[in-house]
């Protein structure tokens, strides 16, 4: 395989939800450690997240929302992260993912984002007129020996992911609680299919393994066979 081995992690509501709501201020991140039912077992999706690939893939958007473009400097980590972002990351939320990052790629299609203005040991810019996943994936291997790489994207990437048949492991944990709401980010987002002749764009998955956690959490571990 000429790219790395990608794993799906994600936290998720017993109805797929990745987001407390339809507005960026809401987050589960923020959200679930406030809510009693749900905050009392929200730990081992931390703990079981320190377990996964030392390469991360997350998208810009995400990132804004969960506060890299003010959080304070943080401690250097073995992760290698890559984050594909056009217009949402700050100068500061650059310098926030050098910090933290054994190697930082930022992959964007924007001349004049602000991780051009500067320089760091360990930035690497992507530049891409043209987003490809999949080029993304091949020059991560090929230029920076990425052998297997966790992806914690947003709901539309992740469907990207999806249809372009770059997704090769789910492991997915689920909070016990119901959010509901039609625009709502889900784990896959994205244009929905409209034909018969678009099935084979579907993941058909075989489960490996459910845990169940405590506090009524779930792990749920799948291999994509198509």
């Amino acid at each position: 395989m000429n790219r790395p081995i990608t794993t799906l992690f994600m936290l998720m509501s017993v109805d797929g939800k990745i987001s407390t709501g339809a507005s960026d201020h809401l987050d589960v991140d923020k959200d679930f450690p406030k809510i009693a039912g749900v905050q009392e077992g929200l730990h081992q999706y931390y703990e079981i997240e320190k377990t996964t690939d030392l390469w991360s893939l997350n998208s810009g958007r995400v990132q804004a929302k969960i506060g890299v473009n003010t959080e304070n400097m943080p401690n250097k980590t073995p992760v290698s992260f890559v984050v594909i972002d056009n217009k949402h990351l700050t100068e500061h939320g650059i310098r926030y993912f050098c910090a933290l990052s054994k190697q930082f790629v930022l992959v964007t299609s924007n001349k004049n984002h602000p991780a051009f203005e500067l320089e760091e040991d360990n930035l690497h810019i992507l530049y891409q007129s043209e987003r490809s996943l999949k080029n993304v994936l091949t020059k991560l291997k090929s230029d920076y020996g990425c052998e297997r790489i966790t992806i914690q994207t947003g709901g539309t990437l992740n469907g990207v992911f999806l249809r372009e048949k770059l997704i090769d492991y789910i492991d997915i944990v689920v909070a016990p609680v119901l959010i509901g709401g039609k625009d709502t980010s889900t784990l896959i987002d994205g244009q929905s299919l409209r034909s018969e002749n678009e099935l084979s764009q579907l993941g058909v998955l075989k489960l490996q393994e459910c845990v169940v956690l405590q506090d009524s959490y779930l792990r749920l571990r799948y291999k994509v066979i198509c």
